[in-house]
């Protein structure tokens, strides 16, 4: 049941004044439930317990703190289809996307799980002493990271489940030791009730300290600003726009303790196609990228937004053949009015820009919150020239830039932003020319593609979610994948201590 409260540690409360609805933009209205966002006593009351629990639950096992992590993942599955059709009627979403977010949320939890079962991603280390080491004696030193405190965790727009409530920055800080307060999105506030209401009932079921978690629902920014605000709040993790994540960023540098931001911010997503690929299969490609322009309305962090290729009659027909695939694409909902409308509103500002042509916009008529797809183009010079036509435009939108040559391309690229990902699609007779491209590209992204769809995020070891500043605010770390929990840990040492006075990790 959704009471639209706030969990205060395991109690809900709901003191505030300010109170608002979910909308639901395939039937365009509003949700039944009314939710209060948070005062700032319970603000305050979810800061102090979160700061008690620390003290208890950064010492717990490894294995402990596994036995909660797949608690939640079952208590999730247990909603079964409340929180399928809450995930929905917030979303305009379909089934099948909801019932593949949420698989993913759970498997991050177990991934989570099972890594901090045994100690090795705390990167113990020991150099032992040596005391009659000359000039002066080496001391023993042993080193391990450890959690650093309570973390403030934004919920995302596009993934209500998987990037929000329970999802990858939540996990990925309890498995490390850190208490998580979730700055609910107000989008999706029944989805992240429910949501919170299984990692509560799993906290009490395992025995976890009381403020381990918090849900703050908001209607605006203010609750955010006052969690990033809060001394008690060590770290903060956010996925959403570049204005958003910047604001963050900027708050908590300006704390008297600044605090580490770890935000997902804005990409477009560089593909690079060669004239070979253009040549062998180019229908193929334009069929490929329509689907991935377009899926799930374009509201992914990773959809190809810029599509790069030097000029030639078989790019002018594979733009051709790219606007046509795209808007035969049928249209979608998005997310909410407001996102639709800032769509409408980002497209028509790039779209007006001098030298731009619209190959392709979808003309038929269209429901509320639904969205247009468009394929434009532009020549290498122009885009150089106009950093207006950088902007990530959030949607089924995409830009082929057509270039001179490879040095202007590389050019292109090499003045791009930071992007999470980069593209290239090529054939085997182009291997020995591309070692450039790829230098010029990894100076720019977290992740290259070869030969596939930057669209699709696996959640494994190897996975590298992030990117330069502003797909990141800091490109050394992943949001995606085990690596994520380094974000919540810093290093440690220990010198000269003994044995009886170390953690028992550090004991053997």
């Amino acid at each position: 049941m959704i009471t639209g409260k706030n969990y205060i540690g395991n109690d809900l409360k709901a003191e505030g004044t300010v109170t608002f609805k979910t909308f639901n933009p395939k039937l365009h209205l509003d949700n039944n439930t009314l939710f209060t966002e948070a005062s700032d006593s319970e603000i305050e009351d979810a800061a102090n317990l979160a700061q008690e629990a620390f003290k208890e639950y950064a010492k717990i096992s490894g294995n402990e703190r596994a036995v909660f992590l797949k608690a939640i993942a079952d208590e999730i599955m247990a909603l079964g289809d409340s929180l399928i059709d809450t995930y929905m009627s917030e979303t305009g979403l379909p089934k099948g996307r909801a019932q593949g977010e949420r698989g993913r949320t759970v498997g991050q939890l177990r991934m989570f799980a099972n890594l901090v079962e045994t100690d090795n991603w705390r990167e113990l280390k020991h150099d032992e002493a040596i005391p009659d080491r000359a000039p002066a004696p080496k001391p023993d030193l042993l080193k391990m990271l450890i959690p650093i405190g309570p973390i403030a965790v934004f919920g995302a727009s596009n993934f209500p489940l998987a990037y929000s409530t329970a999802g990858g920055d939540t996990a990925s800080a309890l498995a490390s030791g850190c208490p998580v307060i979730v700055k609910s999105h107000p989008m999706h506030a029944g989805t992240g009730e429910l949501v919170g209401s299984a990692i509560v009932k799993a906290a009490k079921k395992t025995g976890m300290p009381n403020g381990v978690f918090s849900n703050l629902n908001s209607k605006g920014i203010e609750v955010g600003t006052k969690l990033v605000q809060h001394p008690k709040i060590k770290g903060v993790g956010f996925t959403g726009s570049i204005k958003g994540g910047r604001a963050l960023y900027d708050l908590a540098a300006k704390r008297p303790e600044p605090i580490p931001v770890f935000a997902e911010m804005g990409s477009i997503n560089p593909v690079i196609i060669t004239q070979n690929a253009l040549l062998k299969r180019g229908s193929e490609i334009a069929t490929t990228y329509a689907g991935s322009i377009t899926l799930g309305a374009g509201q992914f962090c990773t959809n190809p937004g810029l599509l790069l290729g030097l000029k030639s009659d078989h790019l002018s027909d594979f733009i051709t053949e790219l606007g046509q695939k795209t808007i035969e694409n049928e249209a979608q909902c998005m997310l909410h009015p407001n996102i639709q409308h800032n769509y409408i509103k980002n497209g028509a500002m790039v779209s007006s820009q001098n030298g731009l042509e619209v190959i392709a916009e979808y003309d038929q008529v269209l429901e509320e919150s639904y969205a247009p797809s468009k394929i434009v183009t532009v020549n290498g010079a122009v885009f150089l020239e106009n950093p207006k036509l950088h902007t990530e435009v959030f949607g089924p939108f995409s830009m082929v830039v057509q270039c001179d040559n490879e040095a202007q391309l590389l050019e292109v690229i090499a003045n791009l932003d930071g992007q999470l990902t980069g593209t290239i699609i090529a054939e085997k007779e182009d291997y020995d020319g591309l070692g450039a491209l790829v230098n010029t590209l990894q100076n720019r992204v977290g992740r290259i593609i070869f030969n596939g769809v930057p669209t699709g995020v696996e959640v494994c070891e190897s996975m590298t979610h992030g990117g330069p500043y502003p797909a990141s605010t800091d490109s050394r770390f992943t949001a995606v994948g085990p690596d994520a929990i380094k974000r919540w840990a810093r290093p440690f040492s220990y010198q000269d201590f003994p044995k009886e006075l170390l953690p028992e990790i550090l004991k053997e």
